[in-house]
């Protein structure tokens, strides 16, 4: 998909909104981490890095670490919370 990676990477209002909802997404993690530290989430701490990160550091975070997470991460975490949602 290097056509939508590329309308991805010329798009400065579409990744401000993606981390932003990661900020979110990572916000959401923690408080949920401090109720229940087992939950089934893959990587959950590392949502919480991530949401760190963007956060504190944004102006190192390259384009290429947003689509990573947007294309092998955010599917993978959106799976889980339906199941989560379902038991």
């Amino acid at each position: 998909a290097p056509k939508v990676y590329d309308d991805f990477y010329s798009n400065l209002c579409l990744r401000r909104a993606v981390e932003r909802n990661i900020e979110i997404i990572g916000e959401a993690m923690n408080r949920i981490l401090k109720v229940d530290k087992d939950i089934a989430i893959t990587n959950s701490r590392k949502i919480v890095d991530a949401r760190n990160y963007i956060i504190h550091g944004y102006d190192s975070l390259s384009v290429d670490i947003l689509w990573s997470m947007v294309i092998n991460h955010l599917p993978k975490l959106r799976n889980e919370v339906i199941a989560l949602l379902n038991i």
